[in-house]
């Protein structure tokens, strides 16, 4: 499932990080005649003259594994007492897929998460509402990143805004890397040097989990940028390039040689993303694979003072611009095509977004360990927050740079999954590096 200190920030996204995903949110709901799963709102009837909206996450318990958007709701209903939020959620693969059905009859929620490549064939159907005049007439639009809205931009429509941010990386235990003598590294054969010294001192150098959360290989997304993949991705989808590239490939060897230095837990393929979490927090591990979004639990832990977030390792034989960060809006929260047809829900949704990304709502997100997906500048306390302060440091470091979106976003969902099997292959030693650039091939030639 995808903030920034008081300090100054470039307009846009260098700011907004989190989510993610890594944990992802579906927007399912009670809508205007769709649901995409179960309502985790408790609440009863809308009162006469009120109006209800949907809200469809991508997260089944949302009050529990996003307290951000759930507070913000909260913000938004105390502050709107005619408007009742409906917010229900599945697991991302079950969102995707009920929202893939509820398009065909067109009974959508009114609000969701959703891939940006699902979106677009939404867009396609005309099955989605052009954000432009809300954004427009709210001002919201002159608050996010030009390259955000250009990002969730198709046949002339703004369809989307971004939910969250994700700003990914690797947390570092610095106290265990100083207690083997290791600096925190810059590039990949410093990262497998500190690998092979953690190995022979029993000490797991990077915490990742394979089970139920084949997505969690944020860091490693990141590496396909650093091999062109943003370079590469328009030939991808139209079948003028392929995955199996030696650029790729030579990303993938990258990966066998980190594994076969040890630098994974030898339960990787068995431990969850929380347990994962749990390893770093519990100081079981130098790594974490993950992004802003744990920072609230870092935070809480033993550990936190010793913690600080790295951009990854850079590669010699990489392909462009190697000091990136991995910091971008996650898949879009869009808007029902139908909304337009009830001026009273149209009102609502309307509201609702302005909240969204009013500075009120922008600070609660703070609050929640996450950045502003907006130009809003912070309040951050670095003593509270040092994990979080750590993150947006990385990001806002003199020379750095983001892509515009994470790979897996840009494709189809059947080929975003054929990429966490591939890394996840690799890392268990289950496929070797020329098996998974093929395996994402295949999904692309079946898209």
């Amino acid at each position: 499932m995808f903030a920034r200190s008081a300090r100054s920030r470039r307009r846009g996204l260098v700011a907004p990080v989190a989510l993610g995903t890594a944990a992802v949110l579906t927007l399912a709901a009670c809508s205007s005649g769709g649901s995409t799963g179960t309502s985790t709102t408790g609440g009863g009837s809308p009162a006469a003259g009120s109006v209800s909206i949907s809200l469809s996450l991508q997260n089944p318990d949302v009050q529990t594994a996003d307290p951000a958007t759930w507070a913000i709701v909260k913000a938004f209903e105390a502050a709107n007492p005619d408007v009742t939020v409906q917010v229900s959620g599945k697991a991302v693969a079950e969102h995707l897929q009920d929202l893939t059905i509820a398009a065909q009859s067109d009974t959508l929620p009114d609000i969701f998460w959703v891939y940006k490549s699902t979106a677009e064939d939404m867009v396609k159907a005309n099955r989605l509402l052009d954000l432009s005049s809300i954004l427009k007439d709210t001002g919201v639009g002159s608050h996010l990143a030009k390259a955000t809205e250009e990002n969730f931009t198709a046949g002339g429509i703004t369809y989307g805004v971004p939910y969250q941010g994700l700003l990914t990386g690797l947390w570092i235990n610095t106290a265990i890397l100083k207690q083997h003598n290791l600096a925190v590294p810059t590039t990949f054969d410093d990262l497998l040097n500190v690998a092979k010294t953690l190995h022979d001192a029993g000490v797991v150098t990077i915490s990742d989990g394979a089970n139920q959360s084949s997505f969690s290989c944020w860091s490693f997304l990141v590496w396909l940028e650093r091999f062109g993949f943003s370079q590469k991705v328009a030939g991808l989808l139209d079948g003028s390039q392929s995955y199996n590239n030696p650029d790729f490939l030579k990303m993938y060897q990258h990966i066998a040689q980190l594994r076969d230095a040890d630098a994974f837990a030898s339960n990787v393929s068995t431990q969850t993303y929380q347990q994962a979490v749990d390893q770093f927090v519990n100081g079981k591990a130098a790594m974490l694979d993950a992004g802003v979004w744990a920072s609230s639990a870092i935070q809480s832990s033993s550990i936190a003072s010793d913690v600080t977030f790295w951009k990854g390792a850079e590669f010699s034989d990489g392909v462009g611009n190697q000091n990136i960060i991995m910091n971008v809006a996650s898949a879009p929260l869009v808007v029902d095509h139908r909304v337009a047809n009830d001026p009273k829900k149209l009102d609502a949704v309307t509201r609702f977004l302005k909240f969204y990304y009013s500075d009120q709502a922008q600070q609660i997100l703070v609050d929640n360990g996450q950045p502003p997906v907006t130009d809003y500048k912070a309040q951050l306390d670095p003593s509270k927050q040092s994990a979080l302060k750590a993150a947006l440091d990385a990001a806002s470091a003199p020379g750095v740079s983001s892509p515009v979106s994470q790979p897996d976003l840009l494709v189809p969902t059947a080929v975003a999954n054929a990429m966490y099997d591939s890394i996840y292959g690799v890392i268990q030693n289950q496929l070797s590096p020329q098996q998974a650039v093929d395996l994402v091939q295949a999904a692309l030639q079946s898209k």
